[in-house]
């Protein structure tokens, strides 16, 4: 497939051979419940558990089992409905989705169409160009996973592994607000960290606890301002299903590619078939998976082993009244409390782990100089060792302690970055490693007029040129610098500079 169409930061418009078009999406994410047990059994959950070692006779699905409902995993439906600021629907219900498939035992799958537990609420979402936008949440249910094909085994047969079987997931049905691969990266992005937070979820992609199906539709300019003006979803244009992308580049290709291809078959006089479509990441390219089912297909009717679910409201209140604090009251709260930039914000609080280590180290020190240090220096070194930064092996401590050794002039900024390779490396505290290394800044001004004479002796050229052209000062304070092993303080040596070159 040719590109026929291209795209800017600024703009939600894909300019295409024809003439303009707007990309519009929906997301359902799909997130496993942090959970011990299955949503309807005692099964154990956990991953890289032996083949069909997690599985019951329920998750097996035999004759005559009864489910019986996981009340942990409603408690985290809740407190996850309560984290998106969505309606906590007091009555709901599971249904019975009817479809047979080798890794679904009971020839239905159970789930919750017509009353789920979570109805409508609204999230706040970062963009990457530090605009916030709003995008609506449809509703959030609770489903159980099927198991899983392995084909790869053999040539001629395939295996069944029913350990996710019966595995309690959320799923998080975004209203069609998304407009760009972009944000729809940052919403998946804030859904997840809103997880981590409420501890409902851990967000682990790789192990597939946390995946997108993504809806892309295309539609011509003015579309989607005509939607929400009528509410008539005919203006979008016909939806494709891009089913469990589990990665953030992923989801961003995938919805890259399919406006793509939609726009080229609407260009060439062709129509869209609704229909679910896989992505293959190494192509780079979806392709159809299947023809897109509506909820009559799957003959969904209420389960009759399960009552329908009623909660109690002061329960409600109760799990309420122990919520975390949650990602955009953490930002909000970091900018007041300790002056930091909005910028400076997000990125701390986009991992509640660097959060918490900021906050650690920040205490009676210099917030901005120990942000600087929590997201670039700190946060490089574990990127580098492909570590997350729950496992990072430096105590805030040792932050605080190097952030104090730079206000309190005993080492420079420079100094400190030479300082911090050799605690990153072990050899003890700052203070350990400024001692044994004889690091100390030199504040000694006697000792730094020295240099600065001996220097200004050396180029009496180029001290008479500074006269004329004050910038060529950096020239000498990188002598001195130098001279004096990158330990003189800064200010000190520029403030003797210009007394002494008369400027």
């Amino acid at each position: 497939m040719t590109d026929t169409t291209t795209t800017t930061e600024t703009s939600k418009l894909i300019q295409g051979r024809t003439g303009a078009w707007e990309i519009v999406m929906g997301l359902e994410i799909h997130a496993q419940v942090a959970s011990n047990a299955k949503l309807f059994s005692g099964a154990a959950v956990g991953f890289g558990a032996a083949p069909n070692s997690q599985v019951s006779l329920v998750d097996a699905g035999f004759p005559g089992m009864l489910p019986t409902l996981n009340k942990r995993c409603v408690e985290q439906a809740v407190k996850t409905g309560l984290g998106l600021n969505a309606k906590i629907n007091a009555f709901s219900q599971f249904d019975r989705k009817n479809y047979f498939y080798p890794d679904l035992p009971t020839g239905y799958q159970i789930s919750q169409l017509y009353h789920p537990i979570v109805g409508e609420g609204v999230i706040e979402v970062e963009g990457e160009d530090g605009e916030f936008f709003n995008v609506g949440i449809e509703r959030l249910h609770l489903e159980q996973d099927a198991g899983k094909l392995i084909h790869d085994l053999s040539p001629t047969e395939s295996y069944v592994d029913l350990n996710r079987a019966g595995t309690a997931l959320m799923e998080i049905v975004s209203k069609p607000d998304l407009r760009t691969p972009d944000e729809a990266v940052a919403y998946v992005k804030k859904i997840r960290t809103i997880l981590i937070y409420l501890g409902t979820c851990d967000g682990d992609m790789e192990k597939g606890n946390l995946r997108a199906d993504v809806n892309v539709s295309v539609c011509r300019e003015g579309g989607y301002a005509k939607f929400k003006a009528t509410g008539d979803f005919s203006h979008l244009g016909t939806r494709c299903e891009i089913k469990n992308v589990n990665s953030f580049r992923f989801i961003s290709q995938a919805i890259n590619y399919e406006a793509r291809r939609q726009i080229e078959i609407l260009e060439d006089g062709g129509k869209i078939v609704q229909e679910t479509r896989l992505y293959d990441p190494n192509r780079n390219e979806t392709r159809s998976m299947r023809s897109k089912e509506e909820a009559q297909d799957y003959r969904y009717f209420p389960d009759p082993d399960l009552l329908p679910l009623q909660l109690e409201q002061a329960w409600i209140e109760e799990i309420k009244a122990g919520l975390p604090e949650l990602p955009d009251a953490k930002r909000k709260r970091l900018m007041a409390e300790y002056g930091l930039s909005q910028y400076d914000a997000i990125v701390l609080i986009s991992d509640q782990a660097k959060a918490d280590y900021f906050e650690e180290a920040a205490k009676g020190r210099d917030a901005k100089l120990v942000a600087n240090w929590v997201t670039n220096e700190v946060s490089a070194r574990l990127t580098a060792a492909n570590m997350e930064f729950s496992q990072n092996p430096l105590p805030a401590a040792y932050i605080a302690e190097l952030v104090e050794l730079i206000e309190t002039n005993v080492i420079s900024s420079k100094i400190a970055k030479e300082v911090f390779d050799h605690v990153w490396n072990g050899e003890g505290s700052p203070a350990e490693v400024v001692e044994k290394r004889g690091l100390k800044q030199v504040t000694d001004t006697g000792a730094i007029e020295k240099a600065v004479d001996e220097i200004i002796a050396a180029n009496p050229d180029k001290a008479a040129a500074v006269v004329e052209k004050p910038q060529a000062i950096g020239w000498f304070v990188g002598q001195v610098m130098k001279a004096t092993g990158g330990k003189a303080n800064p200010a000190a040596v520029n403030d003797i500079l210009k007394a002494k070159l008369g400027l």
